[in-house]
């Protein structure tokens, strides 16, 4: 006689949203060293690389045919150069080829010609061009809206039209309510409350997922939902299976009812379609609230796990029309693999007024177009900005047209600030953003560079402040992340602070040296740049 087995389901509601147990799918305790050896990961990483050891071989074997080699190698370099003397391309990504071309001829213009094939995402690009023209429909301007634009800021009308003209059709928005969240923290408990609040569909994209608190937690509501009716869905990048998740965890979601994809999952082919990810963040939820931001869905971007000190990072909620942008982007990429691409089922109705006087552009950007929309729309901000201009951001890679931008802005008289991590997540951006700031140096005649202790490169790496024509632009190397708690002023040893002044006027530039670090204030294990003591 079979024994029967009563299972015990507690539905979570707000009321006891502080007490949801984290659901796991990963078996932990069952990874061994053996498992790890025999990974699909593994075997893929030893493909590639043997992949790679035999290109090598082959110019090794090439070398026995020098002479005519050098023949082919010359011929190909001078088709590479004159290809990207005329091609379109950026001048940073020519020069880059340029140098590359005149260092390795052969290699160079081989990998040249492999990259502009591009065999990787032709069909991915030629899929996704057909799913943002079947999905224009969908994202109407609202003509009442446009006109309304056009009357009152002729800046914002402008910008209109020229995502109307875009690769992706994105319209502006007037009945959206938007909700911003400083920390990932607040994000994850909204989240919590209008997941519970589903009714219809939930559907998820992101660039990184790992098992634990948040994840864990945001697993059982998504479970609850799905045996509620609600259909769900997730899709995430496929690279993550090297570092979170296991190749088979889109399974693991469909055993418990939700529908999951990787993007681009890794196969064991070099392919230059490894270079396209996804690093979307977006959560719709009945066609009415939309989230998008910096946050990923791991346990540091709510700091339940420490890995480059306190993390802060950044979302917005938003309630209303334009959450119909975000439903069809997210289509967009789901559909990539499917047969047809169905959208309006899931728009919903907004016939509900809301208090909000904005408008808002939800927008997507690609690197399978030419269109460099999110540059362009930053480039427009700059040469607009009258007052200032704050920028927050993990990285700082320009090219010439973004560094012009930041310089004419700061000429023209607006504050422009920069801040970054003093503790990076990645070495490089560091590196490159030296460069980066001697290039910014250049274009201002007036500049101070203060360098501080290389043992206080974690709180305050590196400031320069530049002064041209009276007006102060000021980049700050530093952890701007605890602004909640009191801050104490840092306090800078003579001993450790070594000054190159460039400029005649050595008393305006102290001047301006005092004027910055006393507007300097250091917390715990962060710092952050202001006019007066923050006490929030």
């Amino acid at each position: 006689m079979k024994k029967k087995v009563y299972v015990e389901v507690k539905l979570i509601s707000n009321k006891n949203i502080n007490k949801i147990k984290a659901l796991s799918l990963l078996d932990k305790s069952r990874r061994s060293f053996l498992r790890g050896i025999f990974s699909r990961t593994t075997v893929i990483s030893i493909l590639l690389i043997l992949q790679l050891l035999f290109i090598i071989a082959s110019f090794v074997w090439l070398d026995q045919y020098r002479i005519w080699v050098a023949i082919v190698e010359r011929a190909l370099a001078i088709a590479a150069v004159l290809y990207l003397v005329n091609s379109e391309m950026d001048a940073l990504s020519r020069v880059t080829w340029l140098i590359l071309v005149m260092i390795a001829p052969l290699l160079g213009s081989l990998f040249l010609i492999y990259t502009k094939l591009d065999w990787g995402y032709r069909g991915l690009k030629q899929r996704m061009n057909f799913l943002m023209d079947s999905s224009s429909r969908y994202l109407q301007d609202n003509l009442e809206t446009l006109r309304v634009l056009k009357g009152n800021t002729s800046t914002t009308y402008h910008l209109v039209q020229y995502f109307d003209r875009s690769r992706g059709d994105f319209p502006a928005y007037q009945n959206t309510e938007v909700t911003y969240f400083p920390t990932g923290e607040e994000f994850f408990e909204e989240l919590k409350k209008q997941l519970l609040k589903a009714e219809k569909y939930i559907f998820m994209e992101f660039f990184i997922i790992a098992e634990g608190v948040m994840w864990g937690e945001i697993l059982r509501i998504l479970e609850q939902k799905v045996r509620e009716g609600v259909e769900v869905r997730v899709l995430y990048d496929g690279m993550i299976e090297f570092s979170t998740l296991s190749f088979d965890y889109t399974k693991r979601l469909e055993k418990i009812g939700i529908k999951a994809k990787a993007f681009s999952p890794i196969s064991p082919f070099i392919s230059t379609y490894y270079n396209y990810r996804d690093h979307r963040k977006i959560i719709v939820i009945d066609g009415k609230v939309g989230f998008t931001g910096g946050v990923n869905l791991a346990d540091e971007y709510i700091n339940k796990y420490e890995r480059f000190g306190h993390w802060k990072d950044t979302a917005v909620m938003l309630e209303g029309e334009a959450v119909d942008s975000f439903l069809v982007l997210f289509l967009q990429m789901w559909s990539i693999t499917e047969r047809q691409m169905i959208v309006k089922p899931y728009l919903a109705k907004h016939d509900k007024e809301r208090k909000a006087k904005g408008y808002v552009i939800p927008y997507g950007d690609s690197p399978l177009d030419t269109d460099k929309i999110g540059e362009n729309v930053y480039i427009d901000i700059l040469n607009h900005a009258r007052e200032y201009v704050y920028i927050m951001t993990p990285y700082l890679i320009l090219d010439s047209e973004m560094e012009h931008a930041l310089c004419f802005a700061a000429e023209r008289g607006v504050d422009v600030r920069i801040i970054m991590p003093g503790i990076p997540d990645k070495k490089y951006p560091i590196c490159l953003l030296k460069l980066t700031l001697e290039n910014l140096c250049v274009q201002v005649s007036k500049f101070i560079i203060t360098l501080l202790d290389l043992s206080m490169l974690k709180s305050l790496s590196v400031m320069i402040a530049k002064q041209s024509l009276g007006q102060l632009i000021l980049i700050t190397v530093a952890c701007i992340i605890i602004l909640s708690v009191q801050p104490t002023y840092i306090k800078l040893p003579q001993s450790v602070i070594f000054m190159m002044i460039v400029s005649k006027q050595c008393e305006k530039a102290n001047a301006l040296l005092k004027k910055c670090l006393m507007n300097v204030q250091l917390t715990k294990n962060s710092l952050a740049y202001s006019s007066k003591p923050s006490h929030r």
